[in-house]
């Protein structure tokens, strides 16, 4: 390794399709190679993984971490934890940085068995939360803890996120960042027929559009999105429903839809959110947790009004009835009622929409992400005594 540069190593569970793992794959590839030796460790198995065999032969390098799976698995994971001790000690980098619950855990402690000086965490979300078992959720809160207390730096996608760790305890206050999960600002909005995108879907032009995306996953909760939609479809016979997306309650959510069916579309994943959500009127999210959620961003970017549960990351980014509207969790009738308001009201629409634009602002941005963590490292590292990046994103 060249002595002018930062050797970082990212760690992530898995590379599924999600706002963290597209962002960690962002940053590894665009960190300034001039001043930084970038490597990605992850497990196999994630839908992403194919955008690993494009990386140029000269750009960053990768390594399956064949025993880091995400279920919880005592057996795996402790040779997870040899295997990733092994990798760093034979990598020798200067910085590591993880990502995701488990590699968040198992990541650190390799990195810290293995003498690595600077070990940083981004929470993109918590793997605890209020619906575990109280002792499930407190095994988690001792690990983190535990993690906590061997991180150099704890980096925070949404101020709710560093309140909620703070009330856990977990790591130092002071050792706290907020990094802004990022997207490319400049594609959105996108450039793109609204009525031909909807033909594309099997809609009329006309059609009313109401838009989720994320995982069939219980985070998600997409079956309050199809409670929602239900109730709305009852007064207002020209809107469609579309979930991109997949996951373990797709075949929950189909045995659902009932007489709904040729309303409500289960698309899968798509590589064009952007140019649906040109066609979108209404973005809904009924998470019930959540760090910063990228397609939130990107629907609000596009001057697209949400609707969404008041949970953690999104309040930061919904100002109920100022740039979109929130509502208790669990509530999808009033969350339906908003949908509703939306679609009946044209210049709300347009009035939340722009503000709702104008409230993604260069904060947003993901070049801005990465030029903010290079700002970190060299921090952290001693190379760069003048940048202090954590002091304007420090919680006043």
């Amino acid at each position: 390794m060249s002595p002018e540069r930062i050797k970082v190593v990212h760690i992530i569970t898995r590379l599924d399709l999600g706002g963290a793992q597209q962002n960690t794959l962002h940053t590894v590839r665009n960190l300034d190679p001039r001043r930084f030796e970038a490597m990605l460790l992850c497990g196999t198995g994630g839908g992403l993984d194919s955008e690993l065999q494009s990386w140029p032969s000269h750009g960053p390098r990768w390594q399956f971490a064949g025993n880091l799976v995400r279920e919880i698995s005592p057996w795996r994971d402790l040779l997870a934890f040899f295997e990733l001790r092994r990798l760093l000690l034979k990598e020798k980098p200067d910085v590591v940085h993880t990502h995701s619950s488990k590699a968040g855990i198992l990541g650190r402690l390799a990195a810290w068995a293995a003498g690595v000086p600077v070990v940083v965490h981004t929470f993109h979300g918590f793997g605890f939360h209020d619906g575990q078992s109280w002792l499930k959720k407190w095994l988690c809160i001792v690990t983190e803890r535990l993690a906590g207390s061997l991180s150099t730096a704890l980096v925070f996608v949404s101020r709710a996120n560093e309140d909620y760790a703070r009330r856990y305890g977990l790591g130092r206050p002071d050792s706290y960042v907020l990094i802004r999960s990022g997207v490319k600002l400049s594609e959105f909005p996108a450039r793109c027929d609204a009525a031909e995108k909807k033909k594309s879907l099997g809609l009329e032009p006309e059609t009313r559009l109401v838009l989720s995306v994320g995982n069939f996953k219980p985070q998600k909760n997409p079956e309050d999105f199809l409670t929602a939609a239900k109730i709305v479809a009852r007064s207002q016979p020209d809107a469609a429903f579309v979930f991109v997306g997949d996951g373990p309650l797709r075949g929950k959510l189909e045995a659902g839809v009932g007489v709904l069916k040729p309303r409500f579309l289960m698309p899968g994943w798509r590589r064009d959110v952007a140019e649906l959500l040109v066609a979108t009127d209404v973005f809904v999210l009924t998470s019930l947790w959540e760090g910063l959620p990228r397609a939130l961003v990107e629907a609000m970017k596009s001057g697209v009004v949400p609707v969404c549960y008041a949970t953690d990351g999104v309040k930061d980014l919904v100002r109920d009835g100022e740039n979109g509207f929130l509502v208790p969790q669990w509530d999808s009738t009033a969350l339906a009622r908003r949908v509703v308001d939306l679609l009946n009201d044209e210049s709300l629409r347009k009035r939340l929409g722009a503000a709702a634009a104008a409230s993604i602002d260069s904060e947003f941005d993901i070049d801005g992400m990465v030029r903010r963590q290079e700002k970190l490292y060299l921090q952290l590292s001693g190379r760069d005594s003048e940048v202090n990046p954590a002091s304007a994103d420090r919680p006043r």
